[in-house]
């Protein structure tokens, strides 16, 4: 999954991107409200985290009631530098899911950052499957026909894309955007790479082949 988190605090910004990372999630970040907005309006995601006071043109109330007019429907975490209850009716007025007061702690954090993304995907499977193949995207395992198979933390993220398109072609573009994060300097050689790691993985060791190449639309899995 894909969380963007504006925060001008650099180093709060960058811990809460590493720890995110650590559960094994894609993360942009931005650290004003310019770059926020054209973000938080413009790509795909999970889930945002927001900084209420940010500098730039829009503050994070701003972006958030972009996004909702939008028809964004994202879920947002606002970060409020005081946890008044005014601070905390202002933020979900403006359209944001949740609240969280500085300083806090990062369990807390990941516990909304879990509720917010469990209460987003309702109506999802949170066990993908193709086959003889499981991936739990909560325990963050994988498994084809009973034996467990180790992967990276990109390797695990791209199964989990691939499953939730699972019999169309994604193109490399769609899975740069989707599982790696925006400032990442990917190539297009580089899903193939991963391709084949995947590949030395899920197919190999095993009787049939579920990981395909539609050429000239991307990757695929299907079963057959």
């Amino acid at each position: 999954m894909k969380i963007l988190i504006i925060e001008d605090e650099h180093k709060i910004a960058q811990i809460l991107k590493k720890t995110l990372e650590q559960q094994k999630y894609t993360v942009d970040v931005s650290y004003d409200g310019e770059d926020g907005y054209a973000l938080a309006t413009s790509n795909q995601y999970d889930l945002a985290i927001i900084d209420r006071t940010i500098p730039g043109k829009y503050d994070g109330l701003d972006i958030v009631k972009a996004m909702r007019k939008a028809k964004i429907h994202t879920p947002v975490l606002i970060l409020i530098s005081k946890g008044t209850i005014a601070d905390r009716t202002t933020g979900l007025d403006s359209g944001a899911d949740d609240c969280i007061a500085k300083p806090f702690g990062l369990e807390d954090l990941l516990a909304r950052v879990r509720a917010l993304l469990h209460r987003q995907g309702e109506t999802e499977q949170t066990i993908l499957t193709a086959g003889d193949l499981t991936l739990d995207t909560v325990n963050f395992s994988v498994k084809r026909a009973g034996k467990d198979i180790i992967l990276t933390g990109k390797e695990f993220a791209l199964l989990a894309f691939l499953l939730r398109n699972q019999g169309k072609p994604s193109s490399k573009s769609a899975i740069i955007n989707h599982v790696w994060d925006y400032n990442a300097d990917v190539l297009p050689n580089t899903i193939e790479v991963y391709m084949k790691y995947l590949r030395q993985k899920i197919d190999d060791p095993f009787k049939t082949r579920m990981l395909y190449t539609s050429r000239g639309f991307g990757y695929r899995i299907e079963v057959k």
